[in-house]
């Protein structure tokens, strides 16, 4: 005799079905090997991970001429221009010119380049360590000191194409970028 699942078995069943992908997640996590950051880029000793936030936005590039007369073209990097967003993807701030870092309650800081490293993919834009200094109001930002900028992806200057004729044409390249940003002890 053949039995009728009731229905809360046919919804908790249904339940189940649907997350046949949460053991290949988990195992995908598990085999993560852990973040290898260049000794070069490590915060100063009394500095601690505060907070990461990921980017995604693009690299500004200008086809300018170069600095020693007569050499050509080449694509200048500009600026940034990203939307940073926290571990669940909702939107935390903006990464622009400055280059700067804005909180969206307010609180921003400004960056000075202290070191940079290749990148693991020779297709993604350098790692950074950048000297972080207050520019704005208390908020979730204000107290960063340092902010490493690692797990780069794209954001390189275009490989050709600046010459006189597109001299002052610019070029916006996608990259994403997770931003660790770091405070004093």
């Amino acid at each position: 005799m053949k039995t009728t699942p009731s229905k809360f078995e046919s919804h908790r069943n249904a339940g189940l079905a649907r997350l046949w992908w949460l053991p290949l997640a988990l195992a995908a996590c598990a085999t993560q090997p852990p973040l290898q950051v260049p000794a070069t880029l490590a915060p100063k000793a009394n500095e601690t991970l505060a907070m990461t936030v990921a980017a995604k936005g693009v690299q500004v590039y200008e086809c300018r001429g170069r600095k020693e007369a007569g050499a050509g073209y080449e694509w200048a990097f500009v600026a940034p221009e990203a939307e940073l967003l926290d571990a669940g993807g909702r939107s935390v701030g903006r990464h622009g010119a400055g280059p700067y870092w804005q909180a969206s309650d307010g609180s921003k800081v400004v960056g000075k380049l202290k070191a940079r490293a290749d990148a693991p993919a020779a297709s993604a834009i350098p790692w950074l360590l950048v000297e972080a200094t207050t520019a704005g109001p208390e908020g979730a930002f204000s107290k960063v000191t340092s902010i490493q900028r690692v797990n780069t992806a794209g954001g390189l200057a275009p490989a050709g194409g600046c010459t006189l004729s597109t001299a002052g044409a610019t070029a916006r390249i996608p990259y994403t970028a997770d931003y660790r940003l770091f405070v004093a002890r």
